[in-house]
Parts: structure tokens; C-alpha cells; sequence
């Protein structure tokens, strides 16, 4: 393989960049994870989670993708025969929606228009036909990563309240933990899971879930079997600083440092970042001439713009001739939507350098790649930082 100068360009909406500061946290020599150093930073990490996630009840930490926290969320609070309700915002929710048929669960998936937000009256319409009662948790995603559109979870969380409906709300919060606010005590949620290579700037390999009273309680009488993912065992272990299994010991001491660094720069402001960033990507879009995924402004996503390329365009290729020429990766289309969109991550470890790095790559790619557009956007987005969304 040709030597290529430079840094590699991962413009993924995860895994994202991995900061220097992080990659020599987990450099350190591995600890013994039944002694008292251990204990403390596990003690540490388990409060900070909760800081994360604004909650005051447990976080659980997995070495796993989320894709184990989707299954440990159902596990250890349902029954076989139990049914719950997923609408189609997209490819992650209706992989959710398939590990919940795996475990023999009856799955309620509604038709969604997957450029919009999940709206609340949507789901109050269907839990007040449940009159039985048969559905007994809602699983939404709030950020689609294959979208690249957000849900306001706030708003359907007070909706499923005062619909009275006992259904326990899920969420999926794996690409916008870190990324955009999320308050799994404030907005009600009963359990928020997310994963470490995203907004928390780690490569992959944790899993977490953030778990409410009412989800607790139910675990009392789940019967689905769990056996890794047992949140008793969990719990128990975690009382003491430990773990019921080897825990991934240098992937924590990782997420260590990305949490100091997040309260370093502060939520509110990390945030503000993301907003940024997305607006001035959404600002080189438009100049393109080119559609993001997202028809709402108000439900673009902080941390993924999913672009529409053009009739007769192949995104994939597109891909292939940046990734080619400039040494970048875009994430690809998912599901129906390969092919036809390419996705820009803007989360995580970047500076407004690094973005403007990014979408000058892209403008050069539309350019040979043959792509119909209008060259512009990149000076759109310059402009667009140094006015308007000047930090």
C-alpha cells in the first residue's frame, strides 16, 4: 500500500475521531479489576455516568456495542409474549425492533415517514387503541443515525404520561449522548441506552444504559431469559466498585479522560459546538443545491447530515472517489437508502478546522465525481462561522 501523508479523515457519525488524550489514558498498564484501584475508578465512572446521562438512578456500563444495551433493556424488563411498539423512523429502529422479535416478543411497527421526528400524537393514537393494555414498552430512537433526524423525546415522554398508558418508554440515545442534550430523569424516560464510539469520543467497545424506578421494577417480574446481561448481577457488583465479569479495564480508564475532558469544556458549551457545526454543514448543503434527509431544520440532527444526492448520482460512488482522492470516510447510506444519500458525521472529537477540512473534501468530490451541484459551499460555511455562528 502507497504511503499516505497526513491523518485519515473519519467523518463517520461513529465510530468517531479518538483524541490523543484519550488514546493514552487507555495506553496505561491493566490494572487488577478485583483490587482497590479498580474499585475506585469504578465507583468514580458510575457517578459520572449518571452525570451524563442527567439521572439520579443507576447507569450500567458494558463492554459491548449498544446493540447488547438494546437487548439488555428488553431482557431484563419483559416477558415472552409481551408486546411492544416501535414506529419505522429507520434502520436502527427497526434493528431494535428485531432483536425484540428474536427474544418472542410480539412487535407492534408502525409505517413512519422517516424524514420527520416521531410526533407524539402519533404514538398517543395507537397506545389509546391498546385498550387492553398489551403493549408494554415504546421504543423510539432520538437521534437516527441513519437519518440523520432527531426526535424530541421531552415532548413524547410527557405525552405517554398523560395518555395514563403504563407502557414503559426505551430510548435510544446512542448517537446523541454527548452530542445534544439528554435528561433520562427530567424528560421520564424508564431506559436510555447509548455506546462509547460517538459524542464520548472512545472507540467501541462499552455499552450503557441508564435505568429508571419504573424499569426496575419491572425487572422484578421479567421473565425473558438474561443471563450476561442480568441487571441484579450487575447492580450487586456494582455496589462494591466491581463488575460480575471481566470488565474492558482500559476502555473505562478511556472513558475517564472523555468525561473529564467533557466537563472540562462543559455540557451546555459541547452542546452549542454540535449546533454549530451541523449548522454551517446544513449551510454548505443548501449552497450545494443538494437536500439533506431531514425536511424539518427543527429536527436536523447535531451530530449526522444525511445528503440527498442527486437522481442518476450514485452516493457509494461518491464515497469512493472522496475517500479515493482524499483520504476521507463518509458514512454510507443504510437500508432503502443505499446509494442514494451519503452521511456526514460532524460529532464528537472536531474543531471548526477539521469540519471546513471535511466539507472542502466533499465539494472536490462532488466536482469529480461528476455529481450535479453548485461549487460555493464551502465559502457558504466559512461565512456562515464567522458571522452568525461564530463561537
Amino acid at each position: 500500500m502507497t504511503y499516505r501523508s497526513g491523518r485519515h479523515f473519519l467523518q463517520l457519525p461513529g465510530p468517531t475521531n479518538v483524541p490523543e488524550r484519550i488514546l493514552r489514558a487507555m495506553s496505561r498498564p491493566t490494572i487488577d479489576h478485583r483490587g482497590p484501584e479498580f474499585q475506585e475508578l469504578a465507583q468514580k465512572l458510575l457517578i459520572d455516568s449518571q452525570w451524563l446521562f442527567g439521572t439520579e438512578h443507576p447507569v450500567l456500563v458494558h463492554p459491548s456495542s449498544a446493540s447488547g444495551a438494546w437487548e439488555a433493556a428488553i431482557a431484563n424488563t419483559l416477558s415472552p409474549g409481551d408486546r411492544v411498539l416501535v414506529f419505522d423512523q429507520g434502520f436502527f429502529a427497526a434493528k431494535w425492533a428485531q432483536v425484540a422479535e428474536r427474544f418472542g416478543l410480539e412487535v407492534q411497527l408502525e409505517a413512519w415517514e422517516p424524514r420527520r421526528g416521531l410526533a407524539a400524537d402519533a404514538m398517543v393514537d395507537v397506545l389509546r387503541d391498546d385498550v387492553d393494555r398489551r403493549i408494554k414498552a415504546v421504543l423510539v430512537v432520538h437521534n437516527e443515525t441513519s437519518t440523520g433526524v432527531t426526535t424530541d423525546i421531552e415532548v413524547l415522554a410527557v405525552a405517554l404520561r398523560e395518555s395514563e398508558h403504563p407502557a414503559l418508554l426505551f430510548v435510544d440515545a446512542v448517537s446523541s449522548l454527548g452530542a445534544t442534550p439528554v435528561e433520562h430523569d427530567a424528560w421520564g424516560i424508564d431506559v436510555t441506552v447509548s455506546g462509547s464510539q460517538k459524542g464520548l469520543m472512545l472507540p467501541p467497545g462499552l455499552s450503557f444504559l441508564a435505568v429508571g424506578p419504573r424499569a426496575l421494577e419491572a425487572r422484578k417480574t421479567a421473565t425473558l431469559p438474561r443471563s450476561y446481561w442480568d441487571w441484579d448481577d450487575q447492580l450487586n457488583a456494582n455496589a462494591e466498585g466491581a463488575f460480575p465479569y471481566t470488565p474492558a479495564t482500559n476502555l473505562l480508564f478511556g472513558l475517564a479522560e472523555a468525561i473529564a475532558m467533557l466537563r472540562e469544556e462543559g455540557l451546555p458549551e459541547v452542546f452549542a459546538r454540535h449546533r454549530r457545526f451541523a449548522m454551517a454543514t446544513r449551510t454548505a448543503v443548501a449552497a450545494w443545491g443538494l437536500d439533506t434527509f431531514a425536511t424539518d431544520p427543527l429536527e436536523a440532527s447535531s451530530a449526522v447530515t444525511a445528503v440527498l444526492v442527486p437522481p442518476g448520482s450514485d452516493a457509494d460512488a461518491l464515497r469512493a472517489v472522496i475517500l479515493d482522492c482524499y483520504d476521507m470516510s463518509l458514512g454510507s447510506g443504510l437500508g432503502p437508502f443505499k446509494g442514494k444519500l451519503f452521511r456526514i458525521g460532524h460529532l464528537g472529537h472536531l474543531n471548526a478546522l477539521t469540519l471546513m477540512g471535511t466539507l472542502a473534501g466533499i465539494e472536490m468530490g462532488l466536482a469529480l465525481a461528476g455529481v450535479p451541484h453548485t461549487p460555493g459551499g464551502v465559502d457558504a460555511a466559512m461565512g456562515y462561522l464567522t458571522t452568525e455562528g461564530a463561537a
